[in-house]
């Protein structure tokens, strides 16, 4: 089992959303040089994120995304859901087939080892991850990292 890049990259990008969203609208490329995803890859991710109304476009100079709703609201398994991704420890997706047609010795523990997954997932808000001291302090060394390469990029 394993949680893919999509997933991710989605999570990690709304965290970014949250803790930015003092400053207004953020612009994809902003998020992109800061956690180091591709523009391409988070537009696509932020037009699925849209569709499922967990973020709103700002359009024109200043524009990007807000969050739809506040942190506290939105749950990480939120995320992952509107980008179509699953965490499932199971073979067979949920689905008992997971030994030619049959369900296999093992896959009650696999299903509910999934539960537990999920259960943690709904219960932790982007709210929650932004107020955690380790992640502030990666934010901080982002920002200074990233107005440092700001600085050195604009020099003549």
């Amino acid at each position: 089992m394993r949680l893919t890049t999509k997933g991710r990259y989605a999570v990690t990008a709304m965290l970014d959303l949250t803790l930015n969203a003092d400053k207004g609208a953020i612009s994809l490329a902003d998020i992109s040089r800061r956690q180091e995803i591709s523009l391409p890859y988070l537009e696509q991710l932020f037009a699925r994120l849209r569709r499922a109304g967990l973020v709103n476009s700002v359009r024109g100079p200043g524009g990007g995304y807000l969050l739809a709703l506040p942190a506290e609201d939105i749950s990480v398994s939120r995320v992952i859901d509107a980008v179509d991704e699953s965490v499932d420890a199971t073979r067979c997706q949920g689905l008992s087939d997971c030994q030619q047609g049959d369900t296999c010795l093992t896959h009650h523990l696999w299903c509910e080892l999934s539960d537990q997954i999920r259960g943690f997932l709904d219960s932790t808000t982007l709210g929650q991850l932004a107020r955690h001291g380790d992640v502030r302090r990666i934010a901080e060394r982002q920002h200074g990292r990233h107005s440092h390469n700001t600085i050195l990029t604009s020099s003549p």
